[in-house]
């Protein structure tokens, strides 16, 4: 995209700022897989990755899995949730949280015949694992790790709109992708 694009702004604000606006009435607190230096929204708190290299989606939620274990003892699960994805669900966190069924379950959400595991809920009691999976420098694909646990999938539907079916998991990692979102941007007041 040729530049920051959780920084792209959708209607009235940016990709980043949508996504937390939706996600705070669902949670009792956000933190940024961002290094601390990232300056959007300074008073969000910054989780940035324990592993060098920009490894992929997969280091986010090991550092996420990392801060909880040594934040919130007492939590069993972490959401995670993509910095490019502003049309998430305003049910989101009450839907996955209804489909566990034992503490270590990773549950996932899909919609449209297909999984979009970094909107999911991960059991803190999987960070040992992660992280020596992540040592394998081949070991980067988020499936093939899901495929080592039990997890389960939740689906979404689309959204009917004035224009047109929305996927509340439509991600922007294109300019058309950012064309479109923008065409749906009502939908996010």
């Amino acid at each position: 995209m040729g530049e920051e694009k959780t920084l792209l702004t959708i209607g009235s604000d940016t990709i980043l700022r949508h996504i937390v606006r939706r996600l705070m009435p669902q949670v009792s607190s956000v933190y940024l897989n961002a290094p601390t230096t990232f300056t959007e929204l300074p008073k969000l708190p910054r989780v940035p990755d324990t592993l060098n290299g920009q490894i992929g989606p997969l280091a986010g939620v090991l550092a996420g899995l990392r801060h909880a274990k040594g934040s919130h003892p007492d939590q069993t699960h972490l959401l995670t949730v993509p910095s490019d994805s502003p049309f998430l669900p305003t049910d989101l966190v009450s839907q996955l949280s209804a489909a566990v069924r034992e503490n270590n379950d990773v549950i996932i959400a899909s919609s449209g015949g297909r999984d979009h595991p970094v909107f999911g809920l991960w059991p803190v009691s999987l960070a040992d694992d992660l992280e020596a999976w992540l040592a394998e420098p081949d070991n980067r694909r988020i499936h093939a790790f899901l495929r080592r646990h039990p997890t389960v999938t939740v689906d979404f539907p689309f959204k009917e709109t004035p224009q047109g079916l929305l996927d509340p998991f439509l991600n922007i990692n294109t300019p058309d992708d950012l064309e479109l979102a923008r065409r749906f941007a009502d939908e996010l007041t």
